[in-house]
């Protein structure tokens, strides 16, 4: 219904603008809720905008407007302000309308076409699966699976996909540490690098595979360990100290993959599997789901890293220098040109997610949104100048970077790591505060703004946890109809004009307003608004439901308060279903 207000007004003044300005009707009309409520209910710059070519007073226009504006029941006020804007103000009974619309729409309303149905890519988490996810995981995990929602809600088609880094050097590493667990657990000790995965998960892999294999990878500590650097002394910190753990941890790759042979594909792909799978578990119980997996392996096996530096190599946007090959990401806005082929002939990260993106474009999308954790914002300039030398639309692509998330106990910033220098997962949160406040804190801020995490207000029962103020009200009107016991089929036709406080056309006038925050949280891809918007029309209705009687005696006043009880309950639940939190309907 608050489309269709906008609409009639909007009608209107085309109309208007068809009399004062016959040679401009194509202007666009825009019409806008002002900040200050005593401002109207709309308000529109079209005086403003028709100033250049009409060639007057804005102010001056806006009056000519208002004067060939028709009559309309709709509007019971309208005038000019400031520079020239026209503000308007609505009868309060056309603003009840907008109950019988939420009530007939159900789940379906504030959906939107503004999307028009064009294909998205929403690429989120994509995390090595070298352990398990953590909190930080977590805030891209909710933000992702929320916009993903809210674009489908406003008209887009969207496809969540998860990049899987099954590639290069970090699986080789996770291989490793699987498999000296695995000697480990057979007496065969070799000293483990302190660059490798110590999570007590990696010793649960090796089990796995002693348990289902018993002594088939054994190979001794000596021969493990021969013509390695070895490690420096633990205390030291220099960068020699490092990097002669880095050259040591390679040798040690090297020597897996030479004493185990063909087997090495196997403990590889074991530890790459486990890993996987517990990701996806967390994930879908943490409600967040996937349409594609897609694997950075893929792209090596199918030739589309080679084929994608080649191409870029034909267009002159590649020189050798040193036997390497650099990709002249400068000529694009980046701060320096990358490496694409090392000089030993293997590929680096930056050419296969070069390929990664062309492969996107390839598969006919017409928005790629990613979305990268802040530490990222580097990378944009040199993955868009990729783009661009391929010669694709890069206006396409959009990045969308979210900040990590600050864990918060007793009002003081709480370990993000466990004893053995672990982050906190993300199951271990979510066992601590439950899957719906998860979601809904970590929607509560712009995703590029730090978010503090308070551990305790998230699992409060009151009405400073904001979770819990919506849900309470959800379940509040839940008793309230319950106890009505009614038919819920004949709310649409209730007797509307017998709601007239102002409480009650605030409710009505928030509920109008639901599609429009849709539209803007999709527009700029922000699915925190909903999250303010929902606890805006939760305070609304609180403060109705402790000032007013639902059930009294007259019976027309009782069924409107009921059916508009049950508009604010039928948005709560499709606001909150974007955001992945439940309904209860009691608490």
């Amino acid at each position: 219904m608050a489309h269709d207000v906008k609409s009639q007004l909007t009608t209107l003044l085309q109309q208007a603008l068809a009399s004062v300005a016959p040679t401009a009707t194509e202007t666009p009309i825009h019409l806008e809720r002002p900040r200050d409520p005593t401002h109207g209910d709309f308000a529109t710059n079209l005086a403003m905008q028709l100033a250049k070519a009409l060639k007057k007073n804005p102010r001056e226009i806006a009056n000519q407007l208002l004067a060939a504006l028709p009559p309309s029941k709709l509007v019971i006020k309208a005038d000019v302000a400031g520079a020239g804007f026209i503000n308007f103000t609505l009868d309060p009974r056309a603003k009840l309308g907008v109950v019988s619309a939420v009530l007939v729409d159900g789940a379906n309303y504030g959906r939107s076409t503004q999307g028009g149905w064009q294909k998205v890519q929403v690429e989120f988490v994509s995390a090595n699966p070298t352990g398990p996810l953590h909190v930080g995981h977590g805030r891209g995990a909710a933000y992702g699976a929320s916009l993903s929602s809210l674009l489908t809600f406003a008209g887009w088609d969207v496809t969540r996909e998860y990049y899987v880094n099954d590639a290069g050097r970090q699986m080789d590493i996770l291989g490793l540490s699987t498999w000296l667990r695995y000697l480990e657990q057979h007496d065969a000790v070799v000293p483990f690098p302190p660059n490798a995965y110590q999570g007590a998960y990696v010793r649960d892999m090796a089990a796995q595979l002693k348990h289902a294999h018993g002594d088939k990878y054994l190979r001794s500590a000596e021969a493990v360990q021969a013509g390695t650097p070895g490690l420096p002394e633990a205390g030291r910190a220099d960068d020699e100290a490092k990097q002669q753990r880095e050259l040591h941890l390679d040798a040690l790759i090297a020597k897996a993959k030479e004493l185990l042979g063909p087997d090495w594909e196997y403990v590889h792909q074991h530890a790459l599997n486990e890993q996987l799978a517990d990701c996806r578990d967390d994930l879908k119980e943490f409600g967040v789901e996937f349409e594609v997996w897609y694997s950075e392996k893929a792209l090596y096996d199918t030739g589309l890293v080679a084929r994608c530096v080649d191409l870029l190599e034909k267009k002159g946007h590649l020189y050798v220098q040193n036997g390497a090959r650099w990709f002249k990401s400068t000529a694009f806005g980046d701060e320096k040109d990358r490496v694409v082929q090392r000089e030993n002939g293997l590929y680096t990260y930056f050419a296969s997610d070069i390929a990664y993106h062309l492969n996107k474009f390839e598969r006919g999308f017409d928005k790629v949104i990613n979305i990268w954790g802040a530490d990222h914002h580097g990378y944009i300039p040199r993955v868009t100048g990729a783009i661009k030398a391929l010669e694709l639309d890069s206006d396409k692509l959009q990045v969308a970077l979210v900040q990590f998330a600050v864990l918060y106990r007793n009002g003081q910033k709480a370990s993000m790591s466990t004893r053995s220098g672990e982050f906190v997962t993300l199951r271990e949160l979510r066992k601590e505060v439950g899957n719906d406040a998860c979601r809904f804190f970590y929607a509560l801020r712009k995703s590029d703004q730090h978010l503090d995490f308070d551990l305790d207000l998230a699992k409060s029962q009151t009405n400073e946890n904001p979770v819990y103020y919506i849900q309470y009200a959800h379940a509040r009107i839940c008793s309230v109809i319950n106890q009505w016991s009614g038919d819920l089929d004949s709310l649409p036709e209730a007797p509307l004009a017998r709601l007239e406080s102002p409480r009650e056309l605030a409710i009505a006038n928030q509920l109008a307003q639901f599609r429009e925050i849709i539209e803007t949280a999709a527009r700029d891809l922000a699915p925190h608004l909903i999250a303010f918007y929902l606890k805006d029309l939760a305070g609304e209705f609180h403060g109705w439901y402790n000032a007013e009687r639902m059930l009294v005696d007259d019976a027309e006043l009782r069924e409107a308060r009921i059916a508009l009880a049950a508009a604010v309950r039928q948005v709560i639940r499709n606001g909150l279903a974007i955001l992945g939190v439940s309904c209860p309907e009691s608490m």
